[in-house]
C-alpha cells in the first residue's frame, strides 16, 4: 500500500511518480571532495567512474544532481 501526500505548489501530489528519466553518468572521481559529495554520488547509484544510472526525475534527484554537478553528466533526459 503507498499512500501520496498532496501539496505540492501546483497542486499535484507529492511523491508522485512522473514518466519522465534521466540518465546520469559520472565523469570524475569524489576522491579528495567532501564527505558529503561521495555520499550524494552513492544516493543516486554511482560509485564508479563511467557508471550509468537511468533515475526519475524529481526536484530531489536535480538537486542530487546539482550537487554533484563537477562529478557527473546528464546523458539523456526522457519523457
Amino acid at each position: 500500500m503507498t499512500t501520496e501526500r498532496t501539496g505540492g505548489r501546483d497542486g499535484t501530489s507529492v511523491g508522485a511518480k512522473s514518466g519522465k528519466t534521466l540518465t546520469v553518468e559520472q565523469v570524475a572521481s569524489p576522491a579528495r571532495r567532501p564527505k558529503s559529495q561521495e555520499q550524494t554520488l552513492i544516493g543516486l547509484g554511482l560509485n564508479k567512474l563511467r557508471r550509468r544510472r537511468t533515475l526519475q526525475d524529481t526536484p530531489a534527484v536535480r538537486g542530487m544532481i546539482h550537487k554533484v554537478r563537477h562529478l557527473v553528466r546528464v546523458v539523456d533526459e526522457k519523457a
